[in-house]
């Protein structure tokens, strides 16, 4: 082995060395880091528009564009988030109190079942509402448990919340700030033909637009919308339900019907017929059209990934990366896809 090449190997070596720890260093944060780099992707435009507005004054400009992400994005998700532990407990003190009786409400559908459907549910036991009382209490009791436990841990990570915070918007400020920079860098390091560069990071773009704000806004609306049927039909706690119908609007194929219909179903089989219907025709009219008319207009028919892939990187994004994972498990599979295509495409075919 030459000098050279020796030399070469040594640097490589320890580059991936230092790389490996600069990772670990940064892997308590790596949510502050992530969601830096999406929202200063997301507001790279407002920040060039305030660029020119100032006089290409950067840090005026940087400053300007995290107070409005402050106000737009993150004081919304703030009052949101209190206004859904307020009411959270206040469902939960009424469960606990016997104002609200899952057990009752489930006994009147069953009470409602066909025959043969309740001939099945009679053979694994489902129809004796005291035991189901019984199943529930324990499982009130176990959740109740559960809240506690993440309420203490909560409490004892505040501080590692704050300061997570405050490393996000810090490093946003400078990701607008120098991003051009930053990424050109970046460019210039990746041992990559200019061509397959430039593939890989508009679709690296592409796919965190997509995600973020086009099934963000997508699952906010048909949220919002389901929040809203079920405020006017009168069902206890509807901000809890909308924000679970619009965290399940983000998985394609399934969605805020998970909530919905089985509340429909109830309507209808009680007797309220006109709050079934209604709630199924808003259902499917209104909740269920939002997708098809917004998504297109918001992120655009050629980047959108196939609905079974965002599906199941979604939800194994998130079950390797917890709530980050909605926006990791796509992008993930979108650059795995985008390499294998410029794979495919740039290998020469074999001649036999």
């Amino acid at each position: 082995m030459n000098s050279a090449d020796f030399h070469n190997k040594s640097f490589i070596f320890l580059l991936l060395l230092v790389s490996a720890g600069l990772i670990v260093i940064l892997l308590p944060f790596y949510g502050a880091v992530f969601w830096g780099v999406i929202l200063s992707i997301l507001f790279t435009p407002l920040y060039r528009q305030l660029l020119v507005k100032t006089n290409n004054r950067k840090n005026l400009a940087a400053l300007g564009t995290l107070t409005a992400c402050i106000i737009i994005v993150i004081l919304p998700l703030i009052i949101i988030a209190s206004s859904l532990v307020h009411e959270g407990a206040t469902l939960f003190q009424k469960v606990k109190s016997g104002e609200i009786n899952p057990a009752l409400y489930t006994q009147e559908i069953l009470d409602a079942a066909p025959a043969p459907i309740h001939r099945v549910l009679e053979r694994v036991g489902l129809t004796d509402v005291k035991s189901f009382q019984d199943k529930l209490s324990q499982i009130a009791m176990q959740g109740s448990q559960l809240l506690a436990t993440k309420a203490l841990s909560i409490g004892q990570n505040t501080f590692q919340f704050v300061v997570g915070f405050a490393v996000m918007l810090y490093l946003m400020f400078f990701l607008l700030r120098d991003g051009t920079t930053l990424s050109m860098r970046v460019k210039q390091a990746i041992p990559l033909s200019a061509e397959h560069k430039r593939h890989l990071f508009n679709k690296f773009t592409t796919v965190i637009r997509a995600t973020v704000k086009g099934n963000i806004l997508v699952a906010i609306t048909q949220g919002a919308l389901g929040g809203l049927i079920f405020w006017i039909l009168g069902i206890q706690a509807a901000l809890l339900w909308a924000v679970i119908m619009a965290f399940l609007s983000l998985l394609p194929a399934v969605g805020a019907s998970l909530i919905w219909a089985p509340v429909a179903i109830y309507f209808l089989a009680t007797g309220a017929l006109w709050q079934g219907i209604t709630l199924i025709a808003f259902g499917v009219f209104v909740i269920g059209l939002v997708d098809n008319i917004l998504r297109p207009i918001l992120v655009g028919k050629d980047t959108k990934l196939p609905d079974y892939v965002v599906l199941i990187s979604t939800l194994g994004g998130m079950a390797v990366f917890g709530l980050n994972g909605f926006v990791i498990g796509p992008l993930i599979a979108a650059l795995f896809i985008t390499m294998w295509d410029i794979f495919s495409t740039s290998r020469p075919l074999d001649r036999g």
